[in-house]
């Protein structure tokens, strides 16, 4: 059995309400897994691993000792969300999106919110990704963040936080589709079964999306992705969105600003660009108007921005949302340009630049998680429980040194969910990444990228940091 010693400790199980008893959605899971020959869960978790490498599905690690291009980790038991749950979770993506959209535009235009006192002006000034270049511009639609990767944990008492924003360039979506592939071959029947949303239309609805930002500029846009190369870790996912979409992949080298356009080099000649999908972040797209050593945009291309002759999504500026210290201001967003309360609430935060928060954070280092305002992939974060006492000395430097661009949280028990561990199930912490795509209209990729912390014990689920994944199933009918 595969499950004999398997122990949900004090966590919340994302299969199991307590052990050898599934929960409503994953029964079905539970018998076919039980139901394996000793040594066949393991059998089929090397197939797909060998499917993944044929495949060429990797990622980079910057700096790893073993070589840049690694396959990517994958556990072949998927997590399963109940249909009615989902449905809550859709909804305050929605919500949270579209309250995140109207605070960007407003930050680059009126600043009602600051004047309002709501958020204190110098939190915005002070964003490293707050752009003065970007002050009123006008992106097609009002829309600013076209797709985001919203980070979502669920904690011990079984609720889902919104952990982090991910508003500029997020990556693993590609993931999400390579995973499902692997999965319905892996467990055909149990998948059929189980009534699971599909994800594949997912490039079909981004292409759409990406084409109606040129709409009433064009008929029939010319839509390009913007990669920095194969060096950058997510490479691999620009390289496979351009396949799927069927559009064009770029290098800024291949762009040039031409007679007040973005034009794509080819073996024609010169073709107009209305549209990139731009998966480099914001400082590198334009000598001209922000880093002059940039060798990964496009000169000029910023002024056909503002002329409104060329779509950007991302657009430029969006980041100052995805600042930690803004973060701790959404709750207070959704209900400034919403009138409602937040649906999906943030993981409670303290923000080191208030002297009280600052002061608490100091006296319980040892019980926080301490995280840099721009800091991402699991990198400038202390986990307090478990750190040295020298990592502790250093962030409480740091913190003083910098209070603004630091933030801290309490530890989070993440959920768990079983995973292969030589010939049986052992539990890892996990989090969920749904992808949101904006534009006419919301959408919510039915389920999202689960990453998994791999090592025992571990909470950082970063693929980067010893991290890897799980097919997300949203099942499509309530469970009874």
């Amino acid at each position: 059995m595969q499950f004999d010693r398997y122990d949900t400790d004090d966590f919340y199980d994302e299969m199991f309400v307590r052990p050898g008893v599934p929960r409503p959605g994953s029964i079905l899971l539970a018998q076919i897994l039980s139901s394996l020959s000793d040594g066949e869960l393991a059998s089929r978790q090397k197939a797909a691993e060998a499917g993944l490498f044929n495949m060429g599905i990797t990622f980079n690690v910057y700096g790893h000792e073993a070589g840049v291009e690694k396959v990517w980790p994958f556990d072949i038991i998927p997590r399963i969300v109940e249909a009615n749950e989902w449905a809550g979770i859709e909804d305050g993506l929605r919500q949270r999106i579209q309250a995140l959209n109207l605070f960007i535009d407003d930050i680059y235009h009126d600043r009602k919110i600051l004047k309002d006192g709501v958020i204190p002006e110098f939190v915005i000034s002070s964003a490293s990704g707050f752009l003065l270049p970007c002050v009123g511009l006008a992106p097609p639609l009002g829309v600013w963040c076209h797709i985001a990767g919203i980070d979502l944990v669920r904690d011990r008492d079984g609720r889902f936080y919104v952990l982090e924003d991910n508003l500029r360039c997020p990556s693993g979506v590609s993931y999400v589709l390579e995973n499902r592939e692997i999965l319905k071959r892996t467990f055909p029947q149990v998948f059929e079964a189980s009534h699971v949303r599909p994800v594949d239309d997912y490039p079909s609805r981004l292409l759409e999306m990406l084409r109606s930002l040129a709409a009433g500029r064009v008929d029939n846009p010319c839509v390009v992705l913007l990669t920095p190369g194969p060096y950058n870790s997510a490479y691999y996912e620009h390289s496979f969105l351009t396949r799927e979409m069927g559009i064009e992949l770029v290098e800024g080298r291949d762009l040039v600003v031409r007679d007040g356009f973005v034009c794509m080099r080819t073996t024609r000649g010169f073709e107009r660009v209305d549209v990139i999908y731009r998966r480099i972040d914001d400082v590198f797209l334009d000598i001209e108007t922000f880093r002059s050593d940039s060798m990964l945009g496009i000169p000029g291309l910023m002024r056909v921005y503002r002329e409104g002759r060329v779509a950007i999504a991302n657009a430029p500026g969006t980041g100052v949302a995805d600042d930690k210290v803004v973060y701790g201001y959404v709750p207070d967003i959704v209900r400034y340009y919403l009138g409602e309360e937040i649906r999906i609430p943030n993981v409670p935060t303290y923000l080191c630049w208030r002297d009280d928060d600052r002061q608490y954070v100091l006296d319980h280092l040892d019980a926080l998680v301490v995280k840099a305002a721009n800091a991402s992939g699991g990198y400038g974060m202390m986990i307090g429980p478990h750190a040295t006492t020298q990592e502790r000395d250093e962030f409480s430097r740091k913190i003083q040194d910098h209070p603004r661009e630091y933030i801290a949280q309490p530890v989070v028990g993440l959920s768990r969910a079983p995973v292969i561990v030589e010939n049986h199930c052992e539990g890892r912490h996990e989090d969920l990444r749904p992808f949101v795509l904006s534009g006419k209209d919301i959408y919510v990729l039915p389920g999202g990228l689960t990453r998994v912390a791999l090592r025992k014990g571990s909470l950082v689920v970063n693929s980067s940091q010893g991290g890897g994944s799980k097919d997300t199933w949203v099942l499509d009918r309530p469970e009874n």
